[in-house]
Order: structure tokens, then C-alpha cells, then sequence
């Protein structure tokens, strides 16, 4: 396990140092801060709106930067001949495999922690304005009642940062499968491909339920093959609705959700995104076994 710290850590460095990384990250705290600012039109719902917008803003960076983390920490040391230079330690296969993605999620992790952490900030700002809440008021009812809507929003919104984290490591797995085969041409837009696929499985059921029994076979294969990833999707709960935070103007809303069932969907998520990355790593395993690591095959 040393000898995959040791090249997580290595892999990690390697992936936050990159110019596209920082550049990815500076457009998204650019793009969160000018929503932050702007009105969305919704009639009282715009720090909700908010927090939709800014998730996908998220996501979109901090995908792109994790596939050219991948492409270059796998499919380019394989092509110069680098993974040929680590693979003449004492280290297996599967070690450089999983310290490669470990280390590929913790900057994707990083990513999520710092474009979350002005996404909140920008909703802490935005909500007394979207709720017409005067923040020099002397009222301690009004002073109550901003502070709950802030802790409110907030605290819905680090689960679904959590979840959307996982997505992005469930996608990373892929990645990493593909990598040891294909370079960044082949493996962004068929990630990307996957993720249009993945968040489209949940129409499969519905699609399938009157076909014959070639058409719901095939349904099934699809879902089975393709990430699930609704499951990863925790806005019905952690941005639409209302929670109801424990000493709030909330606790007592009978149709808010309690804070602890976002968690529980979270953990729940975390389950499905451990054993999806472990079989999309196994695929990748075998793909890396029998890969020539002196350069392009052929």
C-alpha cells in the first residue's frame, strides 16, 4: 500500500500543477461569481436556481480537468515510455492502476473543495437579496430568519457537492480504463458520451416496459453497463427542497426534509460509486496487463 500512496501522492502533484487545471478552475470561480451577481427571473426562487446552475458550472471544470489528468498520468507515460522507467521498480500493475486514480480523484476532490467553497460564499451573499431580506436590519426576528435561510442552503448544498464529486469518480474510473488503451482524443468525448448515457439510464425502464423481451434485455444490459448516475444526483432533496434544520424557522415545516435522509442518500451513493469504480478499475486492470508499455502498439 506504501508503494500506491507513493504514486497517488506523485499522480496528485502531477495534476494540480498542470496549466489546464488552474486555467479550468479560474473560469469556473470566474462563471460562479457573475451568476452570483445576476438575476435569474424565478419569482422567489432564485438562490434554489442558483444552486443548479452552479453545480453543473462545477461539474463541467472539474470533469474536464480529471480526463486530461488521466490521459496525461497514464496514456502519455505509457506512449514516452515513463510507465516502462516506473514499471522496472518493484511495483504491479494494479498498484500503479489505483495509485493513479487515487491520486487523479484527490485533485478532482481539491477541485470540488475550492470552486464549493466560492459557491457557497456566493450563495451565502446572494440569499438575503433573492429572499428580500434586508441585512442591516435591527430585528432579531429578520436576523434569525436570514441566518437560517444561509445555513439552509448551505447545508444543502455540500451533500450535493459530495455527490457530484462521486459522479466525477465514477467517470475517472472510466477514464483510467480507457487510458490504458486510448489517448485523450478517443477518451474525453467517449466519457463525455457516457455521461449523457448515464444520466439518461433512469428513462430505460419506462422506455422498455411495453417492448418484447429482446427490447428489455437489452434495457437491462444497458443499465447494468452504464454508470447510474441519478443516484449521484442529490438536488431533489439537497436544492429544491426545503430542510429542516434542527433550531430553524424550518424545524417545525412539515414538507421539509430532514438533513440527515441527504446524508443517508449521499452514503448511499458513496456505496454505488465504490463498487462501480472497483469493476471499471478491474476492467482497466486487464486492459493494462496485457499493454505494451514501450510506446504505441502496432
Amino acid at each position: 500500500m506504501y508503494r500506491t500512496f507513493v504514486i497517488a501522492r506523485h499522480t496528485f502533484f502531477e495534476s494540480i500543477v498542470q496549466p489546464i487545471y488552474s486555467l479550468l478552475l479560474g473560469i469556473g470561480v470566474a462563471v460562479l461569481a457573475i451568476f452570483a451577481v445576476l438575476p435569474f427571473f424565478t419569482l422567489g426562487e432564485d438562490a434554489v436556481m442558483y444552486k443548479a446552475v452552479s453545480l453543473d458550472v462545477i461539474m463541467l471544470p472539474v470533469l474536464i480537468a480529471t480526463l486530461f489528468a488521466t490521459s496525461k498520468s497514464i496514456y502519455e507515460e505509457i506512449e514516452d515510455r515513463t510507465m516502462l522507467t516506473l514499471m522496472s521498480k518493484p511495483v504491479n500493475r494494479w498498484e500503479v492502476l489505483v495509485g493513479k486514480y487515487l491520486g487523479i480523484i484527490a485533485s478532482a476532490l481539491v477541485a470540488v473543495a475550492i470552486l464549493g467553497l466560492v459557491f457557497c460564499l456566493c450563495l451565502w451573499f446572494r440569499v438575503p437579496m433573492d429572499y428580500t431580506l434586508n441585512t442591516r436590519t435591527v430585528d432579531e426576528y429578520e436576523i434569525k430568519q436570514i441566518a437560517d435561510y444561509r445555513w439552509m442552503h448551505v447545508a444543502g448544498a455540500v451533500p450535493s457537492l459530495v455527490g457530484l464529486w462521486l459522479q466525477v469518480a465514477v467517470l475517472a474510473a472510466i477514464s483510467v480504463a480507457l487510458s490504458t488503451r486510448f489517448s485523450l482524443v478517443v477518451n474525453l468525448p467517449t466519457v463525455i458520451l457516457v455521461y449523457i448515457a448515464g444520466n439518461l439510464t433512469r428513462f430505460i425502464d419506462p422506455a422498455v416496459a411495453d417492448r418484447g423481451p429482446i427490447a428489455r434485455g437489452v434495457g437491462y444490459l444497458l443499465k447494468t453497463i452504464l454508470p447510474y448516475l441519478q443516484v449521484f444526483d442529490l438536488r431533489e432533496k439537497g436544492v429544491y427542497a426545503t430542510i429542516a434544520l434542527k433550531g430553524s424557522v424550518f424545524a417545525n415545516d412539515p414538507s421539509a426534509v430532514s438533513l440527515a435522509s441527504i446524508w443517508g442518500d449521499a452514503g448511499l451513493s458513496f456505496v454505488y460509486a465504490a463498487f462501480y469504480a472497483t469493476a471499471a478499475l478491474a476492467v482497466g486492470l486487464l486492459l493494462f496487463q496485457t499493454r505494451e508499455l514501450g510506446g504505441a502498439e502496432g
